[in-house]
């Protein structure tokens, strides 16, 4: 018998569930809307927020996630490429 291993992409939809998770929803933000491009500040999170969706990908998905490249993904959008690009490798 053999196992392969296939990469599941981390989609916006499985970013904004995790964000509601670990973080709730800021009142008057609609993560069902147009985010990819929207900073996390703008729509009410902050690094320790991302700190807990960033765990909670490592684990779900089973891939580590450099912190020095997290600093730099501000948006849905680039925190999703990050994920998804190979920058991240599986743990």
């Amino acid at each position: 018998m053999s196992t392969t291993t296939t990469k599941t992409e981390v989609t916006l939809a499985d970013l904004t569930r995790m964000l509601r998770e670990s973080a709730g929803e800021e009142e008057g933000v609609d993560l069902d809307g147009d985010v990819l491009d929207t900073p996390f500040i703008d729509l009410g999170y902050d690094s320790l927020a991302l700190l807990q969706v960033i765990g909670q990908i490592q684990r779900e998905y089973g891939i580590a996630i450099p912190d020095d490249a997290v600093v730099d993904a501000e948006t849905p959008h680039a925190l999703l490429d990050l994920v998804n690009s190979g920058q991240a490798s599986p743990a």
